[in-house]
C-alpha cells in the first residue's frame, strides 16, 4: 500500500504526520507513516523498531523538525547496543502545521505583535471580547480575528496548542486576563505571556489565587511583565521583545526576562 497519497492528504490539510524511510540498513526503502492521534501505517520491517522509531517520530513532528535517526535492526538505541550491531538509518519527513499565537486583547500593542509573529511565520489569532475592537480593519495581518471571551475559544480549540505555540495576553481587565490565563494553563502551550506592571501581575496573582490558581509550577508558566529586558518603550520594540522571549524559551537559552529581573520595566 503506497502511504504517499495519505502523506498528501494530510499536508493538504494542515494535519501533523512524517513519512518515515528506511535508507540504510536491512529492509531499505521500507516506509511508516505517522501522526498523532492515529495508529502507525506500513513497517520498517521489525515492530520493536517500529516501535521505537514511531516514538520518536511523534516527538519529531511536536518540533517540526525534519531529521536522521540511527537504530538497530530491532529499536536498539543506546550506543552500547549498537556495538558491532548493523545500523538501521531512517530519514524521518515530518511535516507540523506552522505555529499558533494566539493574541488576546485588540489593543495598540497587538498589531505590532501580529505583524512581527506573521514574519516569524506564526498561525496568528487574535481574540477580543470587544466587537468594535476585534476587527478585520484593525487587523488585516492576523489569520483569524475572533469576539469571544477566552474560555469558550480555549474548550474548543485549547487542546490544539503544543509546545511550539504562544499565548500573548494583552489586555488589563480581570474578567478577560483571569480567564485567559486559566484557561492557557489547562493547555500544553509552550509560552504564555501576560502583560502589565509588576504592580499589575502582583494584583493579578491574587486574583488568580482566588479562582484556584496559585501552584508554583503553574505560575513558573507565566511570564509577566512579558517580553526580554531589552528596554522596549514602542509597541514594535515589545513585539520584539516578545517574540525574542518566546524564542529564548523556545531554544533553551538564558535570555534577560523581564519577569526575572528586578527595577522598572521603562528607565
Amino acid at each position: 500500500m503506497s502511504l504517499y497519497p495519505l502523506f498528501a492528504q494530510r499536508t493538504r490539510e494542515n494535519k501533523p504526520v512524517a513519512l518515515v524511510t528506511v535508507i540504510d540498513g536491512p529492509n531499505i526503502g521500507a516506509m511508516m507513516l505517522i501522526a498523532p492521534g492515529m495508529d502507525a501505517q506500513g513497517t520498517l520491517g521489525d515492530s520493536e523498531l517500529d516501535r521505537v522509531v514511531a516514538r520518536d517520530t511523534i516527538g519529531e513532528i511536536e518540533a517540526g523538525r525534519t531529521s536522521v535517526r540511527h537504530y538497530g535492526p530491532n529499536g536498539q538505541i543506546t550506543p552500547e547496543d549498537l556495538l558491532d550491531t548493523p545500523t538501521v538509518r531512517v530519514f524521518i519527513d515530518a511535516f507540523a502545521p506552522p505555529p499558533v499565537m494566539w493574541i488576546f486583547g485588540a489593543v495598540d500593542f497587538t498589531a505590532a505583535l501580529a505583524r512581527v509573529a506573521k514574519v516569524l511565520g506564526y498561525y496568528v489569532v487574535v481574540c477580543d471580547a470587544r466587537e468594535v475592537f476585534a476587527t478585520r480593519r484593525r487587523f488585516p495581518m492576523a489569520d483569524e480575528v475572533l469576539v469571544s471571551w477566552p474560555a469558550p475559544l480555549l474548550a474548543s480549540r485549547g487542546s490544539d496548542l503544543g509546545p511550539r505555540d504562544a499565548v500573548c495576553i494583552l489586555t488589563h481587565d480581570p474578567k478577560f486576563d483571569v480567564p485567559a490565563i486559566q484557561g492557557s494553563l489547562a493547555t500544553n502551550v509552550g509560552y504564555i505571556g501576560v502583560m502589565g506592571s509588576r504592580k499589575t501581575h502582583a494584583k493579578r496573582l491574587e486574583r488568580l489565587a482566588e479562582v484556584g490558581v496559585h501552584g508554583a509550577k503553574d505560575l513558573d508558566r507565566l511570564l509577566s511583565p512579558i517580553g526580554l529586558d531589552i528596554g522596549a518603550r514602542t509597541p514594535e520594540e515589545t513585539a520584539i521583545s516578545i517574540c525574542s522571549e518566546i524564542i529564548a524559551r523556545r531554544t533553551g537559552r538564558n535570555a534577560p526576562s523581564l519577569r526575572d529581573s528586578n527595577g522598572p520595566i521603562h528607565r
